[in-house]
C-alpha cells in the first residue's frame, strides 16, 4: 500500500516533481562528467611523468635519485630483469644508464641528459618513443642513433640525419666524446624532456662513458599505477642490500600531492553541488507535506502509525532518487563515453601546463573510473533521503483532529 501511495503522490504534482527530477538528473549527469574529465586531465598528468620518463617504479642502488652519482652503478646480474617481469604486478622492466654532458651541431652547443637504454624494453616501459614528430624509434642494431627532443633540436637548430657531437665526463677521468646521428625528434609536451633529454643505445653510453656491464637504475611499469607504493615496500625486502625502490610518489611528491587534493576537492565539488540539489529536494518535499495535511490526518485517523507516515513521505524520496539515478548515471555514462572517445582539443588555444613533475595536456577527455559512478550516484540516495527526512518527520508527528481541522 505505501508504494502505490507514494507513486501515486509522486506524480501528483507533476510540474513540481519534473522540476525537481530534472534538477537531480542534471547535476548527478554533469558530475559524473565533470569527475571524469578531471580524472582524465590527472591520468594525463601521472603518465607523462611516469609513461614519458621515470616508469611507475623505479631501482637503484641507494642513494642515486638524489645526487645522480655517475658512479653509483650496480650489475646487471644483480637484479634479474625477468624475476621482476614473472610477479603479477609487474608489466616490464627496462635497465638504464644517465649521464649529463654537452651536445653540439655546428656552432651550436647545449647542456642536456644522455639516457641509455635498451629500445626495445623501454618501449614497454615509457612512451617517449611513441611521441615522435619525425623520423623513427631507436634499433637494437643501430648503436650510433639518438632520439632528440623537440625543443632541443629547435634550439641547436638540427633535423632528422643531422649529427650530435657529444662531450661527456667518463667514469675513469677521461673525457667522453662521439658522434651520435639524429634518427627522431621526439614532442612529449614536458618542458624539461623536449629542451633537454636525449636517447641513446644503453651499450654505446657505456663505451663512452667507460662502464661496461653497468646501470644505473630499472625502471617499471605496473599494472596499477596507484598501487605502486604498497608494491616498493613489499619489493624493497627481496632485494639485495644497498638497493632501494622508489615509486612514482617519492619520485614525484607534488605530483602524489595533487593527486591526494584531488580526491579531497572531489568530495568538496559533490557536496556542494549536491547541496544546492538537497535544498530543491527539501522545498519540494516540504511544500507536498503541507498541501497532504488534510490527507495525512485521513490517515493517521484510520489507523497508520506515525512511523508508516515518515516511511510513505521516505519512500516518495527514494523513488524519485532511484529515478533521477537511473536517468542521471545513464546520461553520465554516455557523455563520459563521448568525451573519452572523442574529446575535445583545445590546442589552438592553449599550450601545455607544466603542473607538480607532469604535463597537462590542452585537451579535455574522460576515463573510466568506478569511484566517478558509485560516489555520485550513492550520494544522490543520500541527500534525497536526509533532504525528505524532516517533511517526514513533520508530517508524522501531526495530530489526527488538528491535521483534519487545519487540511
Amino acid at each position: 500500500m505505501l508504494l502505490t501511495l507514494a507513486l501515486r503522490n509522486l506524480w501528483r504534482n507533476r510540474r513540481r516533481s519534473l522540476l525537481t527530477l530534472s534538477a537531480m538528473v542534471a547535476s548527478s549527469a554533469l558530475l559524473i562528467l565533470a569527475l571524469g574529465v578531471f580524472s582524465g586531465m590527472f591520468a594525463d598528468m601521472l603518465a607523462s611523468g611516469t609513461e614519458q620518463y621515470h616508469g611507475h617504479m623505479v631501482i637503484s642502488a641507494r642513494g642515486y635519485q638524489e645526487d645522480r652519482d655517475l658512479f653509483r652503478t650496480f650489475a646487471p646480474s644483480d637484479i634479474n630483469l625477468q624475476t621482476l617481469e614473472a610477479r603479477p604486478e609487474i608489466l616490464a622492466a627496462a635497465p638504464r644508464l644517465r649521464s649529463f654532458g654537452l651536445i653540439s651541431h655546428r656552432t651550436q652547443s647545449e647542456p642536456a641528459e644522455l639516457l641509455g637504454i635498451d629500445p626495445g624494453r623501454e618501449a614497454r616501459v615509457t612512451t617517449l618513443s611513441q611521441k615522435l614528430q619525425k623520423g623513427e624509434p631507436l634499433h637494437a642494431e643501430d648503436q650510433t642513433g639518438a632520439l632528440i627532443g623537440s625543443g632541443l633540436a629547435r634550439k641547436l637548430g638540427i633535423d632528422i640525419g643531422g649529427e650530435l657531437v657529444i662531450l661527456t665526463q667518463a667514469a675513469d677521468g677521461s673525457i667522453g666524446n662521439d658522434l651520435l646521428t639524429v634518427r627522431g625528434i621526439f614532442a612529449s609536451g614536458d618542458r624539461h624532456q623536449d629542451n633537454a633529454l636525449v636517447l641513446v643505445q644503453l651499450g654505446w653510453l657505456r663505451q663512452l662513458l667507460v662502464l661496461p656491464n653497468a646501470q644505473h637504475e630499472i625502471a617499471l611499469r605496473l599494472g596499477e599505477p596507484l598501487l605502486a607504493a604498497p608494491l616498493a615496500d613489499t619489493l624493497a625486502t627481496s632485494l639485495p642490500a644497498g638497493f632501494e625502490v622508489l615509486d612514482w610518489g617519492d619520485l614525484l611528491p607534488q605530483m602524489r600531492d595533487a593527486i591526494a587534493a584531488y580526491d579531497v576537492s572531489r568530495l568538496i565539488m559533490v557536496g556542494v553541488l549536491y547541496l544546492a540539489t538537497g535544498l530543491g529536494i527539501l522545498n519540494t518535499f516540504f511544500m507536498s507535506v503541507l498541501e497532504r495535511i488534510r490527507e495525512f490526518g485521513l490517515l493517521m485517523s484510520l489507523g497508520v502509525r506515525p512511523w508508516q507516515i515518515r516511511l510513505l513521505v521516505l519512500t516518495e524520496a527514494l523513488l524519485m532518487g532511484l529515478f533521477s539515478l537511473l536517468i542521471g548515471v545513464s546520461s553520465g555514462l554516455l557523455l563520459t563515453w563521448y568525451m573519452a572517445q572523442v574529446g575535445v582539443d583545445l590546442s589552438d588555444y592553449i599550450s601545455p601546463i607544466s603542473y607538480a613533475g607532469g604535463t597537462i595536456l590542452p585537451r579535455l577527455h574522460a576515463v573510466f573510473i568506478f569511484d566517478n559512478f558509485f560516489i555520485p550516484a550513492l550520494l544522490l540516495l543520500l541527500i534525497s533521503l536526509l533532504a525528505a527526512f524532516l517533511p517526514a518527520n513533520r508530517a508524522a508527528k501531526l495530530h489526527p483532529a488538528t491535521a483534519l481541522r487545519e487540511g
